[in-house]
């Protein structure tokens, strides 16, 4: 078993980085992840996309941390993007918070944090910034680019904007454009977020928030995890057990799933800032392929990748239809190859982080030449 040959790197860019909103950033940095070996020229390269809480660290696991990287099942020797064969990388989004410029980093020559003077960003801006990056890389083109959720959308963004970039793309618990339903549940919290006092209008001490959290973000986290589970895995996981020391004529007194939610709540908002919260979920809820073009149509005739769509049928945040909308348009045009996977499974949205064997050998089989 080859070793993962985990990396981290950190590349600065002096250039302007042009948005979609006509607006720059300048500079800024892009922290990214690799896995692999390249080889000489170039063609063993997979670009592995996150999803909205998550970072460049995809697989592995630092000396001093005890998890491993979001989607270490899936990425590493002998696994379905398998480390032996291909050189993986994963970038932080431009926007986040793990190293990659975003609203709390420093403006150029000064002191202060960009905080709400940083630019609205979109998924296509992230990966226009992704791009930019492995062009200083010297990577050219890629085997293939794979992502989840956010992830899955900027994989479907690369095959749009750059359709010579990848041979193919594989997009998972994803979709064409954001739906009311998602829109809704990011409304929550971000609302959740800009009405806590402790936020302070966006001016607050990151030091107090990893050490006390936020609790509106917490509330609003909340709401974001009911839309990645699923009423049966709910059942599963809690049922209606009554945590053991709460008396069940208790006002507070809480039942299992109210723990759960109340725990990672509080907890996320102690690792992932509620500025970058706010940006992600508005690049989220903008995306559509189909903007600036006048039709979707028109957006999906511009690929030459071969797609790979993966949904799952308890997904209730981008439901399995929406993606059957991207195969019944491109099978309609005859476009490119276009493969559809519905993977059973009453998980909820989070079925691409977690159950991983329902689809790993759909990707490893996908990534075959």
């Amino acid at each position: 078993m080859a070793d993962l040959n985990l990396q981290t790197h950190v590349a600065h860019f002096t250039n302007p980085l042009y948005l979609e909103s006509g607006r720059i950033i300048e500079p800024y940095d892009i922290i990214y992840e690799t896995y692999g070996v390249m080889n000489e020229d170039k063609s063993n390269v997979i670009v592995v996309a996150h999803a909205l809480t998550g970072s460049h660290h995809a697989a592995g696991t630092y000396e001093d941390e005890s998890k491993p990287g979001w989607w270490d099942g899936l990425i590493g020797s002998s696994k379905a993007i398998d480390t032996d064969k291909f050189f993986v990388i994963c970038t932080n989004v431009i926007g986040s918070c793990f190293g990659s410029t975003g609203p709390m980093s420093l403006q150029r020559g000064s002191s202060e944090h960009y905080r709400y003077k940083f630019p609205v960003v979109t998924i296509k801006d992230m990966v226009k910034a992704q791009r930019i990056l492995f062009d200083q890389l010297g990577i050219h083109k890629v085997h293939a680019i794979v992502g989840g959720s956010m992830g899955g959308m900027q994989a479907l963004q690369f095959a749009v904007h750059y359709p010579n970039f990848a041979k193919k793309i594989v997009s998972l618990a994803s979709t064409y454009a954001t739906q009311p339903w998602a829109i809704a549940f990011n409304k929550v919290a971000q609302e959740s977020i800009l009405n806590d006092a402790e936020f302070k209008h966006g001016y607050y001490k990151s030091e107090d928030l990893s050490e006390n959290g936020l609790n509106g973000m917490a509330v609003g986290r909340m709401a974001g995890h009911i839309s990645f589970l699923s009423h049966e895995s709910m059942n599963r996981k809690f049922g209606r057990e009554y945590k053991r020391d709460d008396g069940l004529y208790e006002l507070f007194g809480k039942f299992q799933v109210e723990s759960y939610l109340e725990y990672n709540g509080k907890n996320f908002t102690k690792w992932f800032d509620p500025l970058a919260y706010l940006y992600i979920t508005k690049a989220i809820n903008i995306y559509d392929l189909s903007r600036g073009f006048d039709s979707l149509d028109e957006a999906l005739a511009r690929l030459k990748s071969e797609l790979y769509l993966v949904s799952f049928s308890g997904d209730l945040l981008f439901q399995p239809q929406e993606m059957q909308v991207l195969k019944d348009r491109l099978d309609e045009q005859a476009y490119m190859a276009c493969d559809y996977l519905e993977v059973e499974s009453d998980y909820g949205h989070d079925a691409f982080l977690v159950e991983l064997e329902k689809f790993d050998t759909y990707i490893r089989s996908a990534l075959e030449e």
